[in-house]
């Protein structure tokens, strides 16, 4: 996963580029920007073995904080498959 820009000034958008193996598994994909006093996720439905090898999601006018940013691979079973952590500053 790859979360850019890394340090930004607020409101900031972030480009969240993933890079995953297509799997029959592989089910959903959930991205979570999380910091003290702020939470924004997107979910999307993956095609098993016919999923896209890089997926983007853009995140717009974050406000000021330190985020966690995740990405989660959801399986046939519901559980988590793969799981990709980074951290960005918004000043």
């Amino acid at each position: 996963m790859q979360v850019s820009p890394a340090v930004s000034f607020a409101p900031a958008d972030l480009l969240i580029r993933t890079r995953l193996e297509p799997d029959v598994d592989n089910r959903g994909m959930v991205v979570i920007a999380e910091s003290d006093d702020f939470y924004r996720s997107s979910e999307i439905q993956l095609e098993g073995d016919r999923a896209p090898r890089t997926v983007t999601f853009e995140f717009r006018s974050l406000p000021p904080g330190e985020y966690e940013v995740t990405a989660v691979v959801i399986g046939t079973d519901g559980q988590r498959r793969a799981v990709a952590r980074s951290r960005v500053n918004v000043m």
